[in-house]
């Protein structure tokens, strides 16, 4: 998919399903918006198609407004309160296609008393083609809405501004192909064809991991804003893969890509949101960027595998970053930026 085509299929699906090509959004000054705010809010979770498994094998269907709430935070880390604001960013990995991602977007607009349209999305695939099995549920109607998966970035229009031409093509993760010897991380290839998983079950299950970049600009200010979202293969946690031959930055799987790169080269604030499959991975690990890693628990069971690497002040949490109300698989980290 190139990045023109990208940007047509978002924008045309965005005007169809909010209109917000033609709906005003409320003038600033709203409850909920803090004039003069200087402050970004940022999330990042997989949501895993709003569905969440449970220890019986059973699964249940999560509503867009139902998760918001759950993960959602005032300056002190608590959800459901009157001190949450409308966030600026949601990073998201695993939703099916626009369809979807703006649908959540619109749940959003309509939390914090919004236009429709007031938040847009951006993803890797508009629509990606069916893989998997039953996803590890019973009931195989919620395995089934799982089958479909990209990844996605949500922005707040009232906030940020973007440019057709600040959004990265997509790029694919790494992975070690079933019977290859890792050897040091020799036997990395890219995630993606002819290299991707064989049969028809899992042909398209690459798809899930291409992530995808985007540059914003602060409206008030002019302040840019870089964010990317990644989602790395499973095959991550054993072997560090980022491509041919590559393990990745400071070997833990995570590459830019060329595009996204240039993106965040030109950006003063920069923000990645990641479910690496991978534990262990430093606080560091992006510094060579000038972004530092927070969340300090926890997100998936007792493993540790979403991060949030961010450039630029951020404000101290009392919950460690990371929201454990997260009604997901994945609890969700965030990070309220001083800019």
């Amino acid at each position: 998919m190139t990045q023109g085509l990208l940007w047509k299929r978002v924008a045309a699906t965005s005007a169809l399903l909010a209109g917000f090509a033609f709906v005003p959004a409320p003038a600033l000054g709203s409850p909920t918006t803090l004039v003069g705010d200087r402050t970004l809010r940022v999330y990042n979770n997989n949501i895993e198609n709003l569905v969440r498994n449970n220890a019986d094998g059973t699964c249940t269907r999560v509503s867009g407004p139902d998760h918001l709430t759950s993960m959602l935070v005032d300056s002190d880390g608590r959800t459901g309160t009157s001190g949450v604001q409308a966030p600026d960013l949601l990073i998201v990995q695993q939703v099916r296609g626009t369809g979807q991602a703006q649908a959540y977007a619109d749940q959003l607009s309509a939390k914090f008393g919004y236009a429709a349209g007031a938040y847009r999305a951006i993803v890797a695939w508009d629509n990606p083609e069916e893989w998997g099995s039953t996803h590890h549920c019973s009931q195989q109607s919620l395995g089934d809405l799982k089958k479909r998966q990209t990844n996605a970035i949500i922005y707040n229009t009232r906030r940020l501004s973007l440019a057709s031409g600040d959004v990265s093509k997509y790029w694919s993760a790494g992975w070690l192909k079933p019977g290859t010897a890792y050897n040091g991380g020799a036997g990395c290839t890219l995630y993606k064809p002819p290299n991707s998983d064989s049969g028809t079950v899992n042909a398209y299950k690459w798809k899930r991991t291409s992530a995808i970049a985007a540059r914003f600009t602060i409206k008030d200010t002019g302040v840019t804003v870089f964010a990317a979202t990644m989602h790395l293969p499973q095959e991550n946690r054993q072997n560090a893969c980022a491509g041919a031959g590559d393990t990745g930055i400071g070997g833990t799987g995570i590459h830019l890509g060329a595009d996204a790169t240039s993106l965040l080269n030109a950006s003063t604030i920069r923000i990645v949101g990641i479910d690496a499959n991978r534990t262990g991975i430093p606080a560091s690990t992006l510094s060579g960027y000038g972004m530092t890693g927070y969340g300090t628990k926890a997100t998936s069971g007792s493993s540790k595998i979403d991060y949030l690497f961010v450039r630029g002040t951020v404000q101290p949490s009392t919950i460690g970053h990371t929201v454990s109300s997260t009604k997901s698989n994945h609890l969700a980290l965030y990070g309220f930026i001083d800019f």
